[in-house]
């Protein structure tokens, strides 16, 4: 598998299903980044207004970013399947640098992540990007199939696309399960 494409992230994801925050993968370019998508549902905004917390942005996008990408990049590595990667290690959220919010997401929008690799090595990985809302009825696919590497280094998107959020420093490691104390 050359990258995340046509993968569902419940493949790749050790995460249940009332954790993932993460529905397709829509770019991915497995030494730069990927472009991620999720659709808050009546259960991502109960109890909070209607509205899809800042708090899981955040795990969205780390979701689509230093877990699936360093998940592609480990299973490449061992030269394993995600079922093992499932099986021997568990992704921890280590860290945040800055995020600046800029609007909110509600139940029903569509939003992407775009994450921009900073740093992988020894199954760590950081990220930078961004979250974006996009418009309504837009196919994402068909958006992003002849997207360039130097217009997602750029940001480059419509006007109509919306910008969320902008997170710093997004840092996650695989560990071995073995090494986790219960």
């Amino acid at each position: 598998m050359d990258n995340l494409l046509g993968v569902s992230p419940a493949g790749l994801l050790i995460h249940g299903p009332k954790k993932t925050l993460l529905n397709a993968y829509h770019w991915h370019l497995p030494d730069t980044g990927i472009i991620a998508s999720y659709s808050p549902n009546s259960r991502d905004v109960e109890d909070h207004f209607g509205v899809f917390r800042g708090v899981d942005q955040i795990e969205a996008f780390a979701q689509a970013t230093v877990v699936s990408c360093s998940g592609f990049l480990e299973c490449r590595k061992q030269k394993c399947d995600p079922e093992y990667l499932k099986n021997n290690f568990v992704p921890l959220f280590l860290s945040i640098g800055q995020v600046n919010f800029r609007s909110y997401l509600e139940e029903g929008d569509v939003f992407i992540s775009m994450g921009k690799i900073t740093f992988y090595k020894f199954r760590q990985m950081t990220c930078d990007g961004r979250i974006y809302k996009v418009p309504k009825g837009l196919d994402l696919d068909a958006y992003f199939l002849n997207y360039s590497k130097e217009q997602f280094l750029n940001y480059e998107l419509s006007e109509d696309f919306t910008l969320i959020a902008e997170l710093f420093d997004v840092t996650g490691k695989g560990m071995k399960r073995d090494k986790i104390k219960k």
